[in-house]
């Protein structure tokens, strides 16, 4: 499987902005749909948004939707998150994801929102947004 570390992380006031990378290794990053979700304490994981292998296609939650963009680099082997206008809800334990997957736009082939539809993870990154 694909070896994944996020970074970027960190402490932010409400209202900024963070951008999170994710490396990936030792298989081929374009062969991989990818994801990021969160966790808060006390909260189930839950989707953030993804996007395909190709890059063509991005899904996002409503919580962050117009608000977050997911981006992906395959000749750099990353993906990334750019946070902005942040909100202390949005403070969580984020986490890059990868499935096997290689397509242009999602399909319903799977759903793209379920932490089960995912084989690798990364070791996540902390993102406090303080009020």
């Amino acid at each position: 499987q694909v070896q994944l570390v996020e970074s970027g992380g960190g402490l932010v006031q409400a209202g900024g902005s963070l951008r999170l990378s994710c490396a990936a290794s030792g298989r081929t990053f374009s062969n991989y749909a990818m994801g990021w979700f969160r966790q808060a304490p006390g909260n189930e994981r839950e989707f953030v948004a993804a996007i395909t292998s190709s890059g063509l296609s991005t899904r996002y939650a409503d919580s962050v939707k117009g608000r977050f963009t997911i981006s992906r680099d395959n000749a750099k082997n990353t993906m990334y998150l750019q946070m902005n206008s942040l909100k202390p809800e949005d403070t969580a334990v984020y986490y890059c994801a990868a499935r096997q997957q290689r397509a242009q736009y999602f399909s319903g082939v799977y759903d793209y929102t379920s932490v089960k539809e995912y084989a690798s993870w990364g070791q996540g990154t902390q993102v406090t947004v303080s009020s």
